[in-house]
């Protein structure tokens, strides 16, 4: 991918119809990555209720487990990316956490936050949501060459590591019945702080998601 003139998109969007080229396409900003030296982020953005998520558990027999908590719609909305360095693949996680729904400020806010924590060209793979293609977003690739964004196919998250991240939180969170968001921030961040811990876990996150053949 040539980093385009000034003032251009630099979106590639998916097309209907061509669900595997474009799958292809997209494993195929490796290629780019090496040439330019980036890191490749796969982002996504996801939410976390108050309300407890069921899994199946052990109890004894006869002893159906129940979950007490108070019926409250509050929920952390949270931003994360699995970044992989361009020469070794090495695989590091970058989240943060908010309170309120994720806008199209918020989402350029996390952009911001990995070009000051990663140098060099990054090439950044999402969703083409509303909050990505919006003036908080423009403006900041108007300002920045080093930032490349590349949109996955339209209702294809299978192919986004990054799900593999939100499956494994709340995996993590189930059956809990955290009583406050505040509580839920803490539990929530310490899962995060686990997780990004373990780089076996970021790199099972690609490996289990339908992307081709990426870390080969």
């Amino acid at each position: 991918m040539e980093p385009p003139e000034a003032g251009t998109s630099r979106y590639r969007k998916g097309r209907g119809g061509h669900r595997q080229m474009e799958a292809d396409r997209v494993a195929g900003c490796k290629k780019n990555a090496s040439r330019l030296a980036a890191h490749i982020v796969f982002v996504d953005e996801s939410g976390f209720l108050l309300i407890p998520t069921v899994r199946k558990t052990w109890s004894p027999v006869g002893h159906t487990p129940i979950l007490r908590h108070c019926y409250r719609h509050d929920r952390i909305s949270a931003i994360s990316g699995i970044a992989v360095s361009p020469r070794r693949f090495h695989c590091t996680l970058y989240c943060q956490l908010y309170e309120d729904n994720i806008q199209g400020e918020e989402a350029a806010m996390f952009l911001r936050h990995l070009l000051r924590q990663i140098p060099g060209h990054l090439i950044v793979l999402l969703d083409n949501g509303n909050i990505h293609r919006g003036e908080p977003i423009e403006e900041l690739l108007l300002r920045t060459r080093r930032l490349h964004l590349v949109s996955f196919p339209s209702y294809a998250p299978e192919l986004n590591p990054d799900e593999g991240v939100w499956n494994h939180l709340k995996n993590r969170l189930a059956n809990g019945r955290p009583d406050s968001q505040a509580e839920l921030m803490d539990v929530l961040s310490d899962e995060i702080c686990r997780l990004a811990s373990c780089p076996k876990l970021l790199r099972s996150c690609i490996e289990q998601s339908e992307l081709p053949s990426f870390l080969l």
